[in-house]
């Protein structure tokens, strides 16, 4: 087994390049839900009320770029997912460009603070006893 640089790895073996097509398509269903629900919270906080159906119009687009990229490490993914996240919200939600990028920053805060909750709690889960 060789190493690849800057491989983005949870501890605990997830990664669906492994298990074929339908662990693909495991990982862009929950990472459409994620994404979608993560950027949903951010465009509330930012906008007001505004239709969970423009964050779930995002949300595939994102775990589509995340899937493909997944190999490439957090070098690569980040930045190109800013960029993409940032695109799609000043598209979809039709806003100017200071508003976009306060809508991706607050984005990206809420998908940071949940997605670390979400890795504490499955390595907390993880050393639970049997």
């Amino acid at each position: 087994m060789h190493a690849q640089p800057f491989l983005a790895q949870v501890p605990g073996g997830i990664d669906p390049a492994g298990g074929g097509p339908l662990a693909y398509l495991g990982t862009f269903l929950l990472a459409t839900v994620f994404y979608g629900v993560t950027l949903h919270i951010a465009a509330r906080y930012v906008l007001g009320t505004v239709p969970v159906k423009r964050a779930f119009t995002i949300g595939p687009v994102l775990a589509l770029v995340s899937v493909i990229l997944q190999r490439w490490g957090p070098l690569v993914v980040v930045p190109f997912m800013v960029a993409v996240a940032y695109t799609a919200i000043l598209i979809v939600y039709d806003l100017d460009y200071k508003l976009a990028a306060l809508v991706a920053v607050a984005y990206y805060t809420v998908a940071v603070i949940v997605g670390f909750t979400i890795l504490n709690l499955w390595l907390l889960l993880g050393t639970a006893p049997t």
